[in-house]
């Protein structure tokens, strides 16, 4: 199985990328990892319909009939370290080649994503940055290999 990230973020920073490249050697060492931006069209904030949709359409050209989809969603489950481990364990058992995680862009998704995804996780309440988003997402995802192979990290 191989991992991957689809992000939508049009900003990019160093200690963004510095956090990526980090987390991706350290989930590498447990499973193949791809951290992927999707760039859609540049489109005006006023069209977030349609930004939505085009950004929803190039996420949906990425998949795999195949893939397991994780979407991280501000209205999906919200699960602790520990759940979103099992999430992940179930994710490695299955028959699937690729794992995908997707961060939408600033506009979300649309119903066409959602209804794709396998699993939508709410990274939390609050709305973040796709750089954030991005950040938690990967530390959380290295969290859970720890936890599924009992390395010392995770502090219960």
């Amino acid at each position: 199985m191989k991992f991957v990230l689809y992000n939508l973020a049009t900003a990019k920073e160093a200690w963004a990328d510095e956090v990526s490249d980090l987390y991706k050697k350290k989930i590498s060492f447990f499973i193949p990892l791809d951290i992927q931006a999707l760039k859609a069209k540049k489109s005006a904030r006023e069209d977030a319909d349609f930004k939505r949709n085009e950004e929803s359409d190039l996420i949906l050209k990425n998949l795999n009939s195949d893939d397991y989809v994780v979407l991280f969603d501000e209205r999906g489950s919200v699960l602790d370290s520990i759940q979103f481990s099992k999430k992940i364990e179930n994710i490695l058992g299955s028959s699937k080649k690729r794992a995908v995680f997707i961060i939408g862009g600033a506009f979300g998704v649309n119903e066409d994503v959602r209804r794709r995804a396998d699993l939508k996780i709410s990274l939390s309440p609050m709305v973040m940055n796709h750089l954030m988003a991005q950040a938690m997402s990967l530390e959380q995802i290295y969290r859970a290999f720890t936890i599924i192979k009992k390395i010392p990290y995770h502090n219960i």
